[in-house]
């Protein structure tokens, strides 16, 4: 089902990012994505996004809504009309609004589990944690600086920050098929975080990712992006 071009605000968007082996992220993605490889290594990670005035396109802003959301993500690449696209495979999705849980994977593309978010922001720093219906876990401890990781395999902001931006198109399993959406951010801009604490229980299953074939890498944050979401079909 096509939606219609849907408008809003990414409050705040935490990508907190990992590098994996490649073989075994390759085994969790459908054809015809590959993982994305970067000096060697596929890079996987979490988006924590808390969006605000979504609707469709056009519409005021005091009808749309809001929601805290997580979404799992893998950087893949695939051939369409000859070419070489990139984008994201997400394989969940997380959200706080139980209207997305209703409507994911019929209106808006992919199934959507519902959690509960305990969220602290305060002086440039971060808490965000999560326990989703099916007990999948995520929590990040963070404070916002203006050094880049030193030890990331980016070595700069401006080499991650490209990385993600082409990551624009993300596609979602829903039953036998995947379904996508396009980001269009109307500026993008992005600053580094100081992680002092991370978990994921879906990166930390060893029945998914063996034990040291998922490292923690960087993370980064965006505030006040005004945006846009259009569907994107494959599959």
């Amino acid at each position: 089902m096509k939606i219609p071009i849907i408008h809003g605000y990414i409050d705040r968007r935490i990508l907190v990012n990992f590098t994996a082996d490649p073989n075994t992220v390759q085994k969790i993605i459908p054809e015809p994505f590959k993982a994305k490889i970067y000096k060697g290594k596929a890079i996987v990670g979490i988006c924590l996004i808390r969006l605000k005035h979504i609707k469709p396109k056009g519409l005021p802003d005091f009808i749309g809504i809001s929601s805290e959301n997580g979404a799992h993500r893998i950087a893949v690449e695939w051939e369409e009309g000859g070419a070489i696209r990139e984008g994201v495979y997400i394989p969940r999705r997380d959200t706080s609004l139980k209207l997305n849980t209703l409507v994911g994977g019929r209106l808006f593309p992919g199934i959507h589990y519902l959690a509960k978010f305990n969220v602290m922001e305060a002086n440039n720093s971060y808490h965000i944690d999560f326990t989703s219906s099916d007990n999948t876990s995520i929590s990040i401890d963070a404070v916002a600086t203006d050094h880049f990781a030193s030890n990331s395999i980016f070595e700069t902001l401006e080499n991650a920050s490209s990385f993600f931006e082409k990551g624009a198109v993300g596609y979602s399993p829903n039953n036998e098929k995947y379904e996508g959406l396009k980001l269009q951010t109307y500026t993008w801009k992005v600053r580094p975080l100081e992680v002092q604490t991370v978990h994921s229980s879906f990166f930390e299953n060893e029945s998914i990712f063996p034990k040291g074939s998922v490292q923690f890498d960087n993370a980064l944050l965006m505030t006040g992006i005004e945006h846009e979401w259009s569907s994107v079909k494959r599959g």
